[in-house]
């Protein structure tokens, strides 16, 4: 009887923080999860104190951010090399480098044991044996650790800012050097969180002093007009505001998609992949509520996403459909509306620094398939347009073939629409070039938000 209790009592044993971080890190390793919700999952089922859920969310995201660097060094310290290793050793040596190379305020002595503890409990001694060595040399060998002078510059950089080196050459060849470096350091620093005022509720300015009355650190975005930026408040999605629809928690760039939508009261408005619905609550709001705006989505469990998000802010303007954006086209008559989102799924690039892991996930094989998927997006949309009307492309990528490339096939397509500047409240300098062309590119160094892309098109009326 009592060997059952401790049985029972080792399984539901509480993991530490390290090895939460370790079953996160080996389950995006060996199944692609998501970190992000494989972390909140974990975290939520071992109910660790606060000071440890900082830590373990600190390991798990800077190791994933630093993976190729940390296999880079650690490849020289393990004889038979990481890809011999099993999926979960290979994640302890990784979690383990990362505390030792980039964590100042971790003692050594903290990593070691603590790695060679959970070695020992879910492996053999060997394992244990081989851990404690191959962390007890990378210490000793600290002063080595560093890249060779020799390495050609995309490799330096790729390995520097721990990016892939496709990735790294591709930006190279669109932006240069210097621009390319720039973009992979900001890929690394964690991002800020940003608020956007629902401003039927009030406006930006009483938004910012309702937060400041609770002692909340807010100042007002340079970037986005309704825009507020929070500094150490938590999960802003947590509080009395946010459940009575005082703000959405949103990147800043994407709060600019719906000031170049610019929708007015009374128009008929068609999102075209509108899910969570940040962009479609935002062009409501705009629109004064009244008007309707369709948000049509390829996902069923991501309608509800949206409904919800109308219901909290007080929005009856929305509608929500579930539908394939390339069969829109059968769904409405043509020349419907005065204002078309086509926010398109895309690979992703601008978004790396709250999505780590998918710098690793991608291939490059993937740009072009999506090109094209957009390519097809637009073209099965644009007829739902009236003349007159708008239509407006965005991405959260700073790929050229994804943005600019496809904005200019389609043109060449297309004789009756043609690019439309860009007016946007205070917007600021840096972009005044690409708004005057009708295309704002943002690269995520620029503002530190989101890299995203914008594009405003017009239809002629004749």
């Amino acid at each position: 009887m009592s060997h059952k209790n401790n049985k029972n009592h080792k399984e539901t044993r509480k993991l530490t923080a390290r090895e939460v971080a370790l079953h996160v890190l080996t389950g995006v390793d060996q199944d692609q999860a998501y970190s992000n919700l494989l972390l909140n999952q974990t975290l939520k089922d071992n109910q660790l104190e606060r000071a440890d859920v900082g830590l373990a969310t600190e390991i798990v995201y800077g190791t994933i951010q630093r993976m190729n660097t940390i296999d880079y060094f650690l490849e020289r310290f393990v004889a038979k090399g990481l890809k011999k290793l099993q999926p979960w050793v290979k994640s302890l040596l990784r979690l383990s480098f990362y505390q030792l190379h980039y964590l100042e305020r971790v003692p050594d002595h903290a990593v070691v044991s603590e790695a060679v503890n959970i070695a020992k409990r879910r492996g053999h001694a060997g394992i244990s044996g081989m851990v404690n060595a191959v962390l007890r040399n990378i210490i000793r060998s600290r002063e080595t650790l560093q890249l060779p002078a020799e390495l050609p510059k995309d490799q330096r950089l790729a390995l520097e800012h721990s990016h892939p080196l496709w990735m790294v050459k591709r930006w190279v060849k669109q932006f240069g050097a210097d621009a390319a470096e720039r973009i992979c350091a900001a890929n690394n620093v964690p991002p800020h969180v940003s608020i956007r005022a629902n401003t039927l509720q009030g406006s930006r300015e009483e938004l910012l002093r309702a937060l400041t009355d609770k002692d909340i650190a807010a100042t007002s975005s340079p970037l986005a007009p309704a825009g507020v930026i929070v500094t150490g408040a938590g999960n802003m999605a947590l509080t009395a505001e946010f459940a009575a629809g005082r703000y959405t928690v949103q990147d800043e760039s994407s709060m600019l998609v719906a000031e170049v939508v610019d929708p007015k009261p009374g128009m008929q408005v068609l999102d075209c992949c509108a899910a969570p619905g940040g962009k479609t609550t935002h062009m409501a709001e705009k629109m004064q509520d009244q008007g309707i705006v369709w948000a049509c989505d390829v996902h069923e469990h991501k309608e509800q996403l949206i409904a919800d998000a109308a219901h909290r802010l007080g929005l009856n303007a929305v509608r929500t459909m579930i539908t394939d954006a390339r069969e829109l086209a059968s769904r409405f008559e043509p020349e419907t509306f005065d204002r078309i989102l086509l926010d398109a799924p895309c690979s992703g690039l601008g978004v790396i620094r709250r999505k780590p892991d998918l710098k690793w996930a991608k291939k490059e094989s993937d740009i072009k398939e999506i090109a094209a998927l957009q390519r097809e997006l637009l073209e099965a949309v644009q007829g739902l347009l009236r003349p007159g009307g708008v239509l407006v492309y965005s991405t959260c990528t700073i790929e050229k073939d994804e943005n600019e490339g496809n904005v200019l096939q389609f043109l060449d397509k297309h004789s009756n629409y043609k690019l439309t500047s860009i007016a946007i409240e205070n917007m600021p300098k840096e972009l005044e070039a690409g708004a005057k062309e009708g295309m704002l590119s943002i690269n995520p160094d620029l503002f530190h938000s989101d890299g995203f892309f914008i594009a405003k098109l017009v239809k002629s009326q004749a």
